[in-house]
């Protein structure tokens, strides 16, 4: 396996001091923003690249000498959204995410399946949670009506490029769970088109990661090594769908996600909160996800996402990149 760190948690710095505690972790690559919700942070000659081979060539050099790889590019956002300003952006970084990553030589884009409006003419994305009635299926009919073409699309143009798509398993997305995958692949006949594992998803839906694994077996192409905890005293209550989430002011720092939409502050009493690896789930559980993901593929990269919001971002990545590392080595290192 390959072991990396997604880069969003280190837009605080340049990318050679970024690349820099990457190597310090003892891991070797890094996932790097390229649009979607976040920016390019730290591809800030994205355009020239696409152009030039001598802009190419600077940033590769980058990180020449460093023991640390590009470990994929992200451009998580929504591809499909009924805003153009939203959704036509997303879905143009999805496509140059893709041309970028021939440029530079990599094989890997994750992003996300993206959500349509729930009718024509809406403006806001619509997540049918549970499709008891007949107005949500036709709802879902509408969507995949979306989604299947632009898809299909992509595919194509992925598989041009040489490179495959990994979709990040997300809720409020489409495609957020196994039999949407399986699905979706069927619409599309897709080749080009698969999953990245963000195992922080699955844990709170109930699910379980390793079954999942190998239940899509190589249509898992990406990991994202990212831990869940679920607070039995709020979720025993409130269950993982509370909504109880406060909208952030305009004087407030905030995370922008596209047009007038911004990302709102978690809930004080949580069902469930994103956790440094470890603190949601032991060693023994991350190896057996490694071993899952190796029988896969072994040259997989397994990238730490870190959100855990009771953690420095430094402090974080290092109890991720201890657990990570040394579920590594219960497997034999790269044996």
């Amino acid at each position: 396996m390959k072991l990396g760190v997604y880069n969003a948690i280190l837009h605080d710095r340049p990318l050679p001091e970024a690349i820099a505690v990457v190597a310090e972790l003892g891991l070797t690559g890094l996932e790097l923003n390229s649009g979607g919700f976040l920016p390019a942070t730290h591809i800030p000659t994205l355009a020239e690249i696409l152009e030039s081979d001598a802009a190419r060539d600077d940033f590769l050099g980058l990180f020449e000498g460093t023991g640390v790889e590009i470990a994929g590019l992200n451009c998580n956002g929504n591809p499909l959204h009924p805003q153009p300003v939203i959704g036509d952006a997303h879905a143009a970084d999805v496509r140059r995410s893709i041309q970028l990553a021939a440029r530079l030589g990599q094989d890997r884009v994750v992003t996300m399946s993206g959500l349509p409006g729930g009718e024509p003419g809406a403006t806001r994305v619509n997540w049918a949670v549970n499709a008891w009635n007949s107005a949500a299926l036709d709802m879902l009919d509408y969507q995949w009506d979306i989604a299947a073409p632009f898809w299909r699309e992509i595919d194509r143009f992925a598989a041009e490029h040489g490179v495959k798509v990994a979709l990040e398993l997300h809720p409020q997305n489409l495609v957020f769970n196994s039999a949407d995958v399986h699905k979706l692949i069927e619409l599309t006949g897709a080749t080009h088109v698969g999953v990245e594992l963000d195992a922080s998803h699955l844990f709170w839906q109930q699910m379980d990661p390793v079954a999942v694994v190998r239940h899509l077996g190589e249509l898992v192409f990406h990991a994202a090594a990212k831990d869940v905890r679920v607070n039995p005293e709020w979720a025993s209550i409130n269950g993982v769908l509370d909504n109880s989430f406060r909208r952030l002011s305009a004087d407030e720092e905030r995370t922008n996600l596209g047009g007038d939409e911004w990302a709102n502050e978690w809930p004080k009493q949580a069902a469930w909160d994103f956790v440094a690896l470890g603190r949601g789930h032991d060693t023994i559980f991350w190896t057996e996800f490694l071993r899952a993901l190796r029988e896969v593929d072994p040259g997989m990269w397994v990238n730490i996402e870190h959100e855990d919001v009771s953690l420095g971002r430094i402090e974080g990545l290092e109890v991720a990149a201890g657990v990570l590392l040394d579920a590594h080595a219960r497997l034999g290192g790269d044996a």
